[in-house]
């Protein structure tokens, strides 16, 4: 009897030792992904007026994809990457004005491990929808915190948001989402979980904490860009927006080595560091000309230099380290892989067009088949294959003898050119049907799933001498409403009926208080008299390192409008002046609706 007691006792002790050490087979993933940082923005990659030691321990420890492609300008890779698809097919078009929401059919890499059992983060600029069902919290993504827009204005203590609620940053933004990142693993270590790192520099405006700048602000910079696409007598061998947007550009880049650095640290003290794959890239070619190995184009081409994106991916014990792998491969490559490696039984809704490097990272390479990597971006397509590259133009360059794109080759590969030109042009047949919507989608009000909804300037038409901030939209305000008659309006859709109280967050001079504002809907509307004038400067260039083509920013009040009442469906959001005291009406920012 006692025997068979110790037997049952040693039987339930392996049952539960075998439950503990099963959960911790299922690794976490931490996926960071940076802004504007080129190929050559890293000392591993060759730099060396930077030192990124914590990245390129990383590196050393796993596995370097050093020909890795993604999309020439931010959103469209976010979605490649989140979806494991072409984001043509995706819905995403443009990288404002709407044009940057993925569709709301489309299944995200968090819907898919938060199905498995993962708990899900994302901290940062999100770039692919702000209300919801295009929010990330309705995308799979337990926890938010950082904007949704394509860029933002002030990186000191920004107004930002936290799962759909605005609030005041703390410090240095990619200081301040690293923190968040921590918080969110020091809560989770017992949890698979996925976080998603999607930090917002280098991206300009150009600031940089002193403890960074002062390193560069002086520097003589030892490299220098090329500009392989632009006549020599006009380029003089430094970035033509100056040699401070360079310098500060690399002082982000340090700023983010310390970054990651920080949890990697984290996931050491909690030993969970061997547990998790850690993945690193960029979301396209730098914001400049500064050095990137001789590459042709920078963000916003189809060339080499605008979409080869630096990627490691590192799992300390469970894969090989210090591995540089020289086939092509793509941001869309990145979901079927970690679906792999994580081993979660995942249910996909569509097909994906990425492919699983598994094979890639674990064995020789040898036998791996060729294959082309599509880069596009309103209207210019480029192939890449193992070895040459058709540019936007028809030009075929051989990457291995002319990596710099510098000599036309297809008269001489001209079995290659063709096949390659045909490829092109199944492809365009293909996909772009789907580049944008046949309907234009309306920006959504209500949706159940998100309690608020932020109706941004952004995302505004501005009618009659109404103007934004900046051309650039996405962080701008509409400013210079001067007559009475003029309106800023939205093609809206109501998701469900609803009661929401309403909150505009407005500037004003003082002799505005006393004017009237109207906000409507259908045949609901809700109006409001101003009683506080509030009227800032223009901030940013105090922080900034280098001039910004970005809107300044400044800070806004809050008017509570009250109660409005919204039926369901599509119609036009509208914000008119009823009455004017003043020389102008208000400085326009941001709507938020709250559902009651």
């Amino acid at each position: 009897m006692k025997k068979t007691f110790i037997l049952i006792l040693l039987s339930s002790l392996l049952i539960s030792c075998k439950s503990k050490t099963d959960s911790k087979l299922q690794p976490n993933v931490i996926l960071f992904l940076t802004d504007d940082q080129g190929w050559g923005d890293l000392s591993y990659n060759g730099n060396k007026d930077l030192l990124t030691p914590n990245i390129d321990k990383i590196a050393l420890s796993g596995v370097k994809f050093d020909r890795f492609f993604v999309s020439p300008v931010c959103s469209p890779t976010r979605a490649e990457i989140l979806t494991g698809r072409h984001h043509v097919r995706t819905g995403v078009y443009d990288v404002s004005l709407g044009g940057e929401r993925i569709n709301s059919d489309e299944q995200t890499i968090a819907d898919i491990f938060k199905a498995s059992g993962y708990r899900t983060a994302a901290f940062g600029k999100w770039h692919n929808g702000m209300q919801a069902p295009y929010h990330p919290n309705t995308r799979g993504f337990d926890e938010f915190y950082g904007f949704c827009s394509g860029h933002w204005g002030n990186y000191f203590n920004p107004v930002l948001e936290n799962n759909g609620e605005l609030v005041r940053g703390n410090g240095f933004i990619t200081d301040d989402l690293t923190t968040h990142g921590i918080e969110f693993i020091n809560k989770n270590k017992d949890n698979p979980f996925l976080l998603y790192m999607p930090f917002n520099t280098p991206h300009s405006p150009m600031q940089v904490p002193d403890k960074y700048w002062d390193k560069f602000k002086n520097k003589d910079l030892t490299q220098k860009g090329t500009l392989s696409d632009l006549p020599e007598d006009k380029y003089s061998g430094t970035n033509i927006k100056g040699e401070n947007h360079s310098r500060a550009a690399l002082a982000m880049c340090e700023n983010i080595d310390w970054n990651v650095g920080r949890i990697i640290k984290t996931l050491k003290a909690l030993k969970i560091y061997e547990n998790t794959i850690i993945i690193y890239l960029s979301d396209n070619g730098p914001n400049g000309h500064r050095w990137n190995d001789g590459m042709k184009g920078i963000k916003g081409s189809t060339d080499e230099g605008g979409t080869r994106s630096p990627m490691i991916i590192s799992w300390k014990g469970n894969m090989p380290e210090g591995k540089n792998v020289k086939k092509i491969a793509s941001g869309i490559d990145l979901l079927p892989t970690l679906i792999d490696l994580t081993g979660i039984k995942a249910k996909l809704d569509k097909n994906l067009d990425g492919i699983n490097l598994r094979k890639l990272i674990y064995q020789e390479d040898k036998d791996w088949p060729d294959r082309y990597i599509y880069n596009y971006w309103r209207g210019r397509l480029s192939l890449r294959s193992q070895n040459f590259r058709l540019d936007n133009k028809n030009n075929l360059y051989n990457m291995n003898e002319d990596p710099n794109q510098l000599q036309n080759v297809s008269s001489r590969y001209n079995e290659t050119f063709e096949l390659m030109k045909k490829a092109k042009t199944k492809w365009e047949n293909e996909f772009l049907t789907n580049i944008k919507p046949k309907v234009k989608r309306a920006f959504v009000i209500g949706h159940p799933k998100l309690k608020n909804t932020q109706i941004p300037a952004r995302d505004a038409k501005a009618n009659g001498l109404i103007k934004r901030s900046n051309y650039y939209p996405n962080c701008s305000y509409m400013t210079n409403w001067v007559n009475i008659e003029d309106t800023i309006t939205w093609d809206a859709e109501v998701a469900e009926d609803g009661k929401f109280e309403v909150v505009i967050y407005y500037t004003c001079a003082m002799d505005a208080v006393g004017s009237e504002i109207e906000l409507s809907f259908s045949d609901s509307s809700i109006s409001k008299i101003i009683t506080e004038f509030y009227d800032p400067k223009e901030h940013g260039d105090e922080n900034d390192r280098a001039p910004r083509i970005e809107s300044y920013v400044k800070d806004f009040i809050s008017l509570k409008m009250g109660v409005i009442d919204l039926k369901k469906g599509k119609g036009t959001l509208l914000l008119k002046g009823l009455k004017m005291t003043g020389k102008e009406l208000i400085d326009f920012r941001l709507i938020m609706l709250k559902r009651i």
